[in-house]
């Protein structure tokens, strides 16, 4: 029987047992740095599965895991890695499994994602006992990716440099279930894949009045609003129209009476960018719009702009292990080169810094079906079907 064959029969065995598995995380999401429950599952399974690991990582939920394979001592590992965390999102899917904790689901698809790395490395673990494994595993089990930053406390602690369990990793793979793409699709892409996502904060303080008498005060709403429509020129005019950019602002906090004008407004948003001398000059250029839009409505403003996870920039080698890795997976499984980079942020670009690493883009859109909810939808749902190509996926990656 051809290798990929094996790997696919392995991982299809496995697809009820690790359907189950995600349906439990689903119903019982957890936001980023609380996922104890989740952590508890990932460490019952890797116990069962015989595969060492380590816990209480990245402030406490964190999990590595080590699969040891027959190659010479000093050889380098690969590592696989799959986030945990769900979203603070009211889940309206109806589904049997959907979320039972109010104000919290897996909308983005981690629970498919940690499923799948439980699957891989049961498969991974079976192949070493058989002597079929060539290099080391890690599994990187990460906490709060969704704006947490998980995957950079796991860097700092020496996830990829042999100093937590194993030894140093020469090469990092990860995958997104993608509903954009249809099952099957695995979308690969060299260089910038994610947009560095970064926050900024605006404090207009403007001087109150009564809402008849306008003319005694300085309108922070007023100037906030002109400040919110202003920002849409630095995309508009500031950047090179054949650069994606992206200003927006998502908060906007006033007031607290119909008759008053207050004395301060807030408002909150993100900016995306593909380029660091884009990115410097976004910054820059929101500053100048603040204080100038401010200023000339009698206010003064404060804004703040902080660091969020920087681009995720895929390595040309590593993309190359991918695509023979996709193919390794046909009939099941067929590469996509996707055109342009995501606008979305991904803390898999911490590892991506460290050492050549690819992160692949899994399809989920069910053949002829209508649209499937897209990410963060409240109901949005993993696809099951996309399960054991996925473990088939991961497990080739990893050799």
């Amino acid at each position: 029987m051809a290798p990929h064959l094996d790997i696919a029969s392995r991982a299809r065995q496995l697809e009820r047992d690790l359907r189950g598995i995600r349906h439990d995380l689903h119903r019982h999401p957890e936001i980023g740095f609380a996922e104890r429950r989740t952590s508890e599952r990932v460490q019952t399974e890797l116990a069962a599965a015989g595969i060492p690991f380590r816990a209480g990582l990245a402030r406490g939920t964190g999990v590595v895991a080590h699969i040891a394979s027959g190659a010479p001592a000093g050889t380098a590992a690969v590592a696989l890695r799959a986030d945990m965390d769900a979203l603070p999102i009211e889940e309206r899917s109806g589904l049997p499994h959907a979320s039972r904790i109010a104000g919290m689901m897996h909308a983005c698809g981690h629970d498919g994602h940690t499923a799948i790395l439980i699957g891989a490395g049961r498969v991974l673990a079976s192949l070493a006992q058989e002597g079929a494994l060539a290099r080391d595993v890690i599994l990187l089990f990460q906490p709060a990716e969704e704006g947490g930053g998980g995957g950079r406390l796991l860097v700092e602690e020496g996830c990829l440099d042999g100093g937590i369990i194993g030894p140093p990793v020469e090469r990092v793979f990860g995958l997104h279930g993608w509903p954009w793409l249809p099952l099957g699709a695995v979308g690969i892409r060299e260089g910038v894949f994610f947009a560095a996502s970064d926050r900024f904060g605006i404090t207009v303080r403007g001087r109150g009045a009564h809402a008849a008498w306008p003319h005694d005060g300085r309108d922070p709403v007023l100037a906030a609003s002109a400040i919110v429509m202003a920002l849409q020129q630095i995309p508009a005019r500031d950047r090179d129209p054949a650069e994606p950019v992206v200003v927006t602002a998502c908060t906007f906090h006033a007031g607290t009476a119909t008759n008053v004008i207050p004395a301060d407004a807030h408002v909150g948003g993100t900016v995306r960018t593909v380029c660091e001398r884009t990115r410097t000059m976004v910054h820059r250029r929101i500053a100048e719009v603040v204080a100038g839009i401010a200023s000339a409505h009698g206010c003064t403003a404060e804004c703040v702009i902080d660091d969020g996870f920087p681009m995720l920039r895929n390595d040309a080698r590593a993309c190359a292990d991918a695509r023979r890795a996709v193919a390794a997976c046909a009939p099941h499984l067929h590469a996509v080169e996707l055109a342009h980079p995501v606008m979305g942020g991904e803390d898999f670009s911490y590892y991506a810094q460290r050492v050549p690493s690819c992160f692949v883009a899994l399809g989920l859109q069910p053949q002829g079906s209508a649209p499937m909810p897209v990410l963060h939808a409240d109901n949005f749902d993993f696809n099951d079907a996309a399960i054991a190509p996925g473990v088939e996926l991961m497990v080739q990656l990893a050799l």
